[in-house]
């Protein structure tokens, strides 16, 4: 299902901050829910609830006594902020007015900074790069994935601040922004000029032995009909087999992704299963006959992330695709996104993910069929030549016997 601007609820999985820099929330699945062509609106209550009477009792004791001038808009949000991230929950977020018209603009195709997939590393508390984007200013500035950014513009930065430390590293077209990166135990410093992004979502070529590739940088609107436009392509150009490549591919429309599983599996297979809160399922299956039915190898690595992950278990578990490479990233709750009645937004997790086996993603990930890790002589490098491609070759290999 697409973005459609109208009547509809949407699903989005962002394992990445596209810090388009481009930026996307990262690690994460978002529902939006559209009523009337419009985000939901909430309306927030007050009661005289323990934290109400304990904040009241605060803000007497700052009135009598604090020196300064007091913003009282501030205090609101990052009284909020506060309470949000008390829950220990890293996908679960308070955005300003400001923040949430910023994250809604990049959602919806608006890019404009470096070109990094970045996330938050939970057990780390760092910010990582996923990967950039091919021929941006960042894959330009030598930026590589698994890079840790530790300041922007001379101020440090963790995990948990993800939202503002990609806020700070998007720009007006022209401007430029200071990045200090951790590499291999190496501080590294980049000076980086923004620039409009633009993203190839999907590429292909015919490898030898008449075998189709297809690689997938993200899952954003309209990919699935570029990966139907794709296939149909290579398979008039008589392709005997496929290969779907979706390492340090971070994620994007969780739709986008049901969609391309659904040109694959057979028509009522399931292809994801998510349950809520109270135990309640919903389980999203195969609408249409496959568009596809030759035998495919999916390529995997640690930066592959929740909709890549939906669409690598939907494969695997249906049984229409050997998954080869490394274990998979890991990332499988979902987020709904809330706009308030005063603009700011919520997003929050309630509910998680599953494989259609009823297999376990979050903190897990899913692993490889035939496990390769890819050589060292190359795993540094963004552009890999592919006889040197061992994950690569060995996915030629199997599609081969």
């Amino acid at each position: 299902m697409e973005y459609k601007k109208r009547k509809n609820i949407y699903k989005v999985i962002m394992l990445v901050v596209l810090v388009a820099v481009i930026t996307f929330i990262t690690t994460t699945l978002f529902m939006y829910k559209y009523i009337g062509g419009n985000i939901r609106y909430v309306q927030v209550s007050s009661d005289d609830s323990k934290i109400s009477s304990s904040l009241s009792s605060i803000r007497k004791i700052i009135d009598k006594k604090f020196l300064g001038e007091i913003d009282e808009e501030n205090v609101l949000n990052e009284t909020i902020k506060g309470y949000v991230k008390g829950l220990g929950d890293p996908y679960t977020e308070y955005m300003t007015k400001e923040e949430m018209e910023e994250f809604s603009t990049d959602v919806m195709g608006n890019f404009t900074g470096i070109g990094i997939y970045l996330t938050n590393d939970i057990e780390r508390n760092v910010i990582l790069i996923i990967s950039p984007i091919k021929d941006t200013p960042a894959y330009k500035a030598g930026i590589l994935p698994g890079d840790i950014i530790t300041k922007v513009d001379g101020v440090s930065y963790t995990g948990e601040q993800l939202t503002e430390a990609s806020n700070k590293i998007k720009g007006e077209v022209g401007t430029k922004v200071k990045l200090e990166i951790i590499r291999n135990d190496e501080t590294i410093e980049l000076e980086i000029t923004r620039e409009n992004i633009k993203i190839n979502h999907v590429e292909s070529k015919i490898l030898d032995n008449d075998i189709g590739y297809i690689e997938f940088n993200s899952f954003d609107e309209g990919c699935s009909d570029e990966f139907k436009e794709k296939v149909e392509e290579l398979k008039s150009k008589n392709i005997t087999s496929l290969i779907i490549d979706i390492r340090n591919n971070g994620g994007g429309l969780v739709d986008e992704a049901i969609k391309i599983a659904d040109y694959i599996v057979p028509k009522d297979a399931t292809l994801l299963i998510t349950t809520d809160k109270n135990g309640e399922e919903e389980i999203t299956k195969a609408e249409i006959d496959p568009i596809i039915n030759l035998p495919i190898v999916v390529l995997t690595n640690g930066s592959s992330a929740s909709a890549s992950e939906i669409l690598a278990g939907a494969l695997k578990d249906n049984g229409k695709a050997t998954i080869v490479g490394e274990k998979t990233y890991g990332k499988g709750v979902i987020q709904e996104l809330l706009t308030l009645t005063d603009g700011s937004g919520l997003k929050i997790t309630t509910s998680e993910y599953y494989t259609p086996n009823r297999n376990k993603i979050n903190e897990i990930g899913i692993a490889p069929d035939v496990e390769v890790k890819l050589d060292e002589e190359v795993e540094d490098q963004l552009t890999i030549e592919e006889e040197k491609d061992n994950q690569l070759q060995k996915a030629i290999e199997v599609l081969k016997k």
